[in-house]
C-alpha cells in the first residue's frame, strides 16, 4: 500500500478527494489527532458538500485520556458530525475490521460522502485475533433506496412525452452514479435540450448541439432562459441550489411541471417544490425510464419541439461567451483556457481548478465531453484545492495529462504541495491566470459596491517562476498573447516535469454572464455595457 506524505493535512484530504472524483473509488486520507484533524476539516467539508466517497482515518489520544484535555486532543466526532455522512470512534481493537467495512460501505453507497473513523492510540496499539475482513455488511439503520418507484417513473414518462417545451437539467449525481451513458441515450432518444450544473459538466458532451452550456450564476443565456421558460423540467441528480436557480420566488413565477430524480430524499423539494419526486439511484431510474420509452407507442410533439428549438437557437445566437479574441496587448484569461482546450480536446486530459474567476472561465471555455474530467470544489467553494486535486488524479492516472487552472490567490493556499509533487513524481501542469487580484472579490466589489475595492489586490506576490524552481520544478512567465500557445506546447512536451505557468492576464476582465445575488436566473448581466 503506497502512502503519500503530503505537507499539510488539508492537502491530504483534498488529494484523496481528487482521486475519488476522477476514479469513482473511495479516497482515503490518514491524519493525526488534534491539529491534524482540525487541519483536515476543510477537506472533509469540501467532500461532504459535493457528495464525494471518502474515508478519513484520524488518530486520537488513548481512551483513558479522552475528555481530559490531553496533548493533541480534540473532539473529533463532535467537530466533524455536521460535515460527514457518518463517523465512528473505535474503542476496541476487535472492532476495527468491522468498522472499516461499514465506513467504506456508507461512504460509497446511497448518496456518497465522507466517513471519519477516529482510532485512539491504545486501540491502534493493541493486538487482537484477526477473524478476517467481513465479506458483507448489514446495517439495520442504513438501507438506501436504489430502485425508483415504477408508478412515479411512469408519471414522469407521461409528462415528458406530452411536453411542449421540455428541458433536462442534470447535476453531479449523474457523474457520481456513473450514469453518463444513460443520460446520453435518453437525450438522444427524446431530442430534448440539456444543461449541466458546474458539478455535472462532462455528463453530457459539450460538443453536442443539444447541450446548451452550463446554467446558473455564470451560465449561458440559452441555458438560463430555457430553465425559466420550459413547461416540463426533468431534474436529474441536481439540487436546485442558490447558484443555479438564483431567487426561488423568481423561479416559481413561471408555471412548469418538475420531475426530480435523486438518491437522497432530503434533497427533493428542499428549495423548489416538485411535482413528480423519484427517489432512487440515477443510473437505475434512467435505465427504467429508457426502457419505458422504448416500449411506449406515444410520441413527442414534433411541431412544438421544433418551435422550442427555434426559440432556443434565437437565445443562443447572442453568443454570450464572446470575448476580445483579437487583443494583442494583454492576455485574456478566456483565451488561455480556450487555447488549452483546443490543444487537449482529443487527449487523455483531466482539468482541476481552484475557486474564483478562473474556475468559472475553465467551466465556460473548456468544453468537457466526458465525465470525471472536470474536478473542482462546487458546493463549498474551497480555495487551494487545485494542486492537491491534480496530485491525487496524477497518482490515480499516471499516464494521463493533468492540468490545474488556478489563480495567484488560490494557488498560494496549498502551494507547499509542490514538494509532494517532486517527491512522489506527479508531473502536473499548473496554469495560473495571474491578474494580481482576488478576481471574483474584485468583480463583486466593482459591480455590487460601486468599485469600492477593499483587500482584493495582491500587493506582494512571490516570483512564481523562482518559487517553482526552488521546489525543483519548471517555471514559466508568459506576458504576451502570442506566447500562450508556445508555452502550453513546451509544458506538454516536458512530460516528466511539473510546470508552473504564470500567465499575466488582464486585471480588469470580469466573468460574464453574471446573475447578481438575489436576482432571477434570467436577469443576467451580459457584459460591462450592462453595469
Amino acid at each position: 500500500m503506497q502512502h503519500v506524505l503530503v505537507r499539510h493535512e488539508q492537502a491530504a484530504v483534498h488529494a484523496a478527494d481528487g482521486y475519488a472524483r476522477a476514479t469513482g473509488d473511495v479516497g482515503v486520507a490518514l491524519v493525526t489527532s488534534g491539529p491534524g484533524l482540525t487541519n483536515a476539516v476543510t477537506g472533509i467539508a469540501t467532500a461532504y458538500m459535493d457528495s464525494i466517497p471518502m474515508v478519513i482515518i484520524s488518530g486520537q489520544v488513548p481512551t483513558p485520556a479522552i475528555g481530559l484535555d490531553a496533548f493533541q486532543e480534540c473532539d473529533t466526532v463532535g467537530i466533524t458530525r455536521p460535515i460527514v455522512k457518518h463517523n465512528f470512534l473505535v474503542k476496541d481493537a476487535r472492532d476495527i475490521a468491522a468498522t472499516m467495512k461499514k465506513a467504506f460501505h456508507i461512504a460509497r453507497t446511497g448518496r456518497p460522502g465522507p466517513v471519519v473513523v477516529d482510532i485512539p492510540k491504545d486501540v491502534s496499539f493493541k493486538k487482537a485475533a484477526f477473524a478476517g475482513y467481513p465479506q458483507s455488511v448489514e446495517m439495520r439503520s442504513y438501507n438506501p433506496v436504489k430502485k425508483g418507484h415504477g408508478g412515479q417513473i411512469r408519471k414522469a414518462l407521461q409528462l415528458l412525452l406530452t411536453a411542449k417545451r421540455p428541458y433536462i437539467y442534470t447535476g453531479g449525481g449523474v457523474i457520481l452514479s456513473n450514469a453518463s451513458n444513460e443520460l446520453r441515450t435518453l437525450v438522444d432518444m427524446l431530442g430534448y435540450p440539456v444543461t449541466n450544473t458546474l458539478m455535472g459538466l462532462g455528463a453530457y458532451p459539450a460538443s453536442d448541439p443539444k447541450f446548451l452550456g452550463m446554467l446558473g450564476m455564470h451560465g449561458t443565456i440559452e441555458a438560463n432562459n430555457a430553465m425559466q421558460n420550459c413547461d416540463v423540467l426533468l431534474a436529474v441528480g441536481a439540487r436546485f441550489d442558490d447558484r443555479v436557480i438564483g431567487n426561488p420566488k423568481h423561479f416559481a413565477q413561471n408555471d412548469r411541471k418538475i420531475i426530480h430524480i435523486d438518491i437522497d430524499p432530503s434533497s427533493i423539494s428542499k428549495r423548489v417544490k416538485v411535482d413528480v419526486p423519484i427517489v432512487g439511484d440515477v443510473k437505475d431510474v434512467l435505465t427504467e425510464l429508457i426502457n419505458m420509452i422504448r416500449e411506449t407507442t406515444t410520441r413527442t410533439d414534433a411541431g412544438a419541439l421544433a418551435q422550442w428549438w427555434k426559440q432556443i437557437e434565437a437565445w443562443r445566437s447572442r453568443d454570450c461567451l464572446a470575448y476580445d479574441r483579437e487583443n494583442t496587448s494583454v492576455i485574456k484569461p478566456q483565451y488561455v483556457v480556450d487555447t488549452l482546450w483546443n490543444m487537449t480536446k482529443d487527449a487523455d486530459a483531466y482539468v482541476t481548478s481552484d475557486v474564483g474567476q478562473h474556475q468559472m472561465w475553465a467551466a465556460q471555455y473548456y468544453r468537457f465531453d466526458e465525465p470525471r474530467r472536470w474536478i473542482n470544489s462546487g458546493g463549498l467553494g474551497t480555495m487551494g484545492v487545485g494542486i492537491p486535486y491534480a496530485m491525487g488524479i496524477k497518482l490515480a492516472k499516471p499516464k494521463s495529462e493533468v492540468f490545474c487552472i488556478t489563480g495567484e490567490g488560490s494557488v498560494q493556499m496549498n502551494i507547499q504541495e509542490l514538494a509532494t509533487c517532486l517527491q512522489y513524481e506527479t508531473p502536473i501542469k499548473i496554469c495560473s491566470l495571474n491578474n494580481r487580484y482576488l478576481g471574483m472579490v474584485r468583480q463583486w466589489q466593482e459591480i455590487e459596491y460601486s468599485g469600492r475595492y477593499s483587500h482584493s489586490y495582491m500587493d506582494s506576490l512571490p516570483n512564481f517562476v523562482k518559487l517553482a524552481e526552488a521546489y525543483g520544478h519548471v517555471g514559466m512567465l508568459i506576458e504576451r498573447p502570442q506566447d500562450v500557445e508556445p508555452a502550453l506546447r513546451e509544458a506538454r512536451k516536458l512530460k516528466d516535469r511539473t510546470v508552473f505557468m504564470d500567465f499575466r492576464t488582464d486585471p480588469t476582465e470580469n466573468v460574464f454572464p453574471m446573475v447578481q445575488a438575489g436576482k432571477g436566473i434570467t436577469e443576467m448581466l451580459l457584459g460591462s455595457e450592462d453595469l
